[in-house]
C-alpha cells in the first residue's frame, strides 16, 4: 500500500538541468530522503511526479553526457 507524499511543505528550486529561460523550468524539491518531487515550474498547482533519488540521479547524470 502507497500513501500520497505531503508536499505542502516542499522546498521547490529550479533545477540546475533546466536550460532555456523562465519558460521551460522543472523544479525539484530537496527535502524528501530518497525521493526526488519533480514538477512543471509554469504549473506549480499541477501533477508532480516521484522518482527514487537513485534513479533521478542517473537519469541527470545521463542527460549531462548527452
Amino acid at each position: 500500500m502507497t500513501h500520497p507524499l505531503d508536499l505542502g511543505t516542499a522546498a521547490w528550486r529550479k533545477s540546475s538541468y533546466s536550460h532555456g529561460g523562465d519558460n521551460d523550468c522543472v523544479e525539484v524539491a530537496d527535502n524528501y530522503p530518497g525521493l526526488v518531487p519533480v514538477r512543471d515550474s509554469k504549473s506549480p498547482s499541477g501533477p508532480v511526479l516521484v522518482f527514487p533519488a537513485k534513479a533521478w540521479a542517473a537519469f541527470t547524470r545521463q542527460m549531462a553526457e548527452a
